[in-house]
């Protein structure tokens, strides 16, 4: 329930008839017809546009000091240029913690300020004491009709519409990119060079033989001079090695979108017509 100057919430509110500019200018009455003060500003509810208190400067009465009057305890007389806060005394406006700014107005201090109005309330419609079932999270002004009621006649409010392109975002899914892989075959080919030993035998006649003595002469039967033979064979087989690694990431591109259209807003017309003496 945030609360606003008139100005605030209407900036052209002198636009809108003189009752209401001239409302910044009554004096305020209370008890025995004393005169409290005067109208300095006028709170309004933020969302529902609706008057919720009048700020009286008390003035000499209590130099200096500021109040909150709600709305539903002052009678309007447009004639006489006066409001009434009817049985209000000046205990009682001593009592009213003082209006500085809006930044001090919260739950708190608005029941501080119920809490001096609501006596002269009245009681509920059965003549029993009202009784008030809310806390900080569930009140509402219009729980206490007693004090936040204005009649029609009192009451001016008027709201005036206009349209706003207003832009926001939605996230959603543009697209979608996979990366898989499969396996294509090809035919390799490996050269290996390998080695294969093989056996010469050279025979030969030698030209000047020298004989031997039959001494040393040794005839054996069934001698064997034995030569082991190598070969290489080759050894080709497949392994699996990383041949290239990828990675997927994603990057935001910032783009800007503009869109044109037309708006419509409600303008004031007043029509000010005198009759004719």
């Amino acid at each position: 329930m945030a609360l606003v100057k008139l100005e605030d919430l209407y900036p052209d509110y002198r636009e809108y008839g003189s009752d209401i500019d001239n409302l910044k200018s009554f004096d305020v009455y209370g008890a025995n017809n004393d005169k409290v003060g005067s109208v300095s500003d006028i709170l309004v509810d933020e969302n529902t546009g609706r008057f919720r208190y009048f700020v009286v400067d008390t003035g000499f009465w209590i130099f200096g000091k500021k109040v909150l009057l709600p709305v539903g305890r002052a009678n309007i007389s447009y004639t006489d240029g006066r409001i009434y806060a009817s049985g209000l005394t000046k205990e009682q406006v001593e009592s009213l913690p003082d209006y500085n700014s809006l930044d001090r107005i919260d739950y708190d201090y608005e029941e501080q300020v119920r809490g001096v109005y609501r006596p002269m309330a009245g009681t509920s419609e059965l003549n029993q004491p009202a009784t008030y079932d809310y806390d900080r999270t569930t009140y509402n002004y219009e729980q206490e009709p007693s004090l936040y009621d204005m009649s029609d006649r009192d009451h001016q409010n008027l709201k005036l519409y206009e349209e706003r392109l207003v832009a926001n975002k939605q996230r959603r899914k543009a697209g979608e990119v996979s990366i898989g892989k499969h396996v294509e075959t090809e035919t390799a080919r490996v050269a290996v060079p390998v080695e294969q030993e093989r056996v010469v035998i050279e025979r030969t006649n030698p030209t000047n033989a020298t004989p031997v003595d039959p001494s040393q002469a040794d005839f054996r039967e069934g001698e064997v001079a034995r030569m082991d033979i190598y070969e290489e064979t080759p050894d080709i087989h497949k392994e699996a090695v990383v041949r290239e690694e990828v990675r997927v990431k994603k990057v935001v591109e910032t783009d800007t979108a503009e869109a044109t259209d037309t708006i419509r807003r409600e303008e004031l017309d007043v029509d000010n017509q005198e009759r004719s003496k």
